[in-house]
């Protein structure tokens, strides 16, 4: 049985669920007898038409057959794909490699004018050094058995990062102070990874908060995952094993409100720089 842990996906499935059981009801037949015309138990139809199970494209197509509704195929295989889309694991983006990957989210990032990025694992995608982003992925493709081809990746990321220095972008990051301590890589990308931030910091379109690890959480916010905010109309929140695409408003605006919260608990500017050069000097 399939379960979808986040709202849009919930509400996502609802609909198409909503659409599935209006068909069969202007087709005049019972949950019976559309599973004896598609081949299936009735039990399928009701998890199906309940949106506890999800359908497959050819379920989909078979519902539409046995309701006399072909024609609208189609357009319920596009909204299964769509749904499908806002919960995807990791190992099915990365199956052909993580290049693709890369690639592919390209176009929203050139498009993208605000980004809000929290980044409580590691450094942000678009902040990362040719170094860092190599030692990263390698872990990633070994941790995954994703077929490896970490140097195309790395490539690639770097040529979607160019939006940094291109282009009229913003950008509000939010670092936990411990993702300056995680090595990743050895001391010399480590050091070249945060030698990149202190430069980052002095971009216009940049504004580079770190939260303290000392700082008091209290009746603010805690760490949450990390995530990124395309001009607020959509997120993307980067689990171990998969990653969830949020639109339903409701869900975005909780997404929001945290990162308002979280950007309370940051330092910019100055105390940032001394965070950051007090990572570096850790290093030796």
């Amino acid at each position: 049985m399939s379960t979808f842990p986040t709202s849009s996906v919930q509400e996502a499935r609802a609909a198409l669920a909503a659409r599935l059981r209006e068909l069969r009801l202007d087709a005049g037949i019972t949950g019976k007898e559309l599973a004896n015309r598609c081949g299936w138990s009735v039990a399928k139809s009701s998890r199906i038409e309940n949106a506890v199970t999800a359908p497959s494209d050819a379920d989909v197509r078979a519902w539409c057959t046995a309701c006399g509704a072909g024609d609208q195929a189609p357009d319920l295989i596009a909204a299964n794909r769509q749904a499908d889309s806002m919960y995807v694991q990791w190992k099915r983006l990365q199956r052909t490699g993580m290049k693709q990957l890369q690639e592919a989210s390209t176009p929203r990032y050139e498009s993208t004018r605000l980004f809000r990025v929290y980044a409580s694992h590691v450094i942000p995608g678009y902040l990362q050094t040719p170094g860092y982003a190599t030692a990263l992925m390698g872990t990633i493709a070994g941790f995954r058995g994703t077929p490896d081809d970490v140097s195309e990746a790395v490539e690639a990321r770097l040529r979607r990062s160019r939006v940094v220095h291109e282009g009229d972008h913003r950008f509000a990051t939010l670092i936990e102070e411990h993702v300056l301590h995680h090595r990743v890589g050895d001391t010399e990308v480590m050091a070249g990874q945060l030698g990149s931030l202190l430069a980052t910091m002095a971009l216009p379109s940049m504004s580079l908060g770190i939260i303290p690890a000392t700082v008091s959480r209290e009746q603010v916010m805690w760490p949450l995952e990390q995530f990124t905010v395309f001009d607020d109309v959509r997120i993307h929140v980067e689990l171990l094993a998969a990653k969830v695409t949020v639109t339903e408003p409701g869900e975005l605006d909780i997404y929001l409100r945290g990162f308002a919260r979280l950007t309370e608990l940051a330092v910019y500017g100055a105390e940032a720089r001394t965070l950051i050069l007090r990572a570096i000097e850790a290093l030796r």
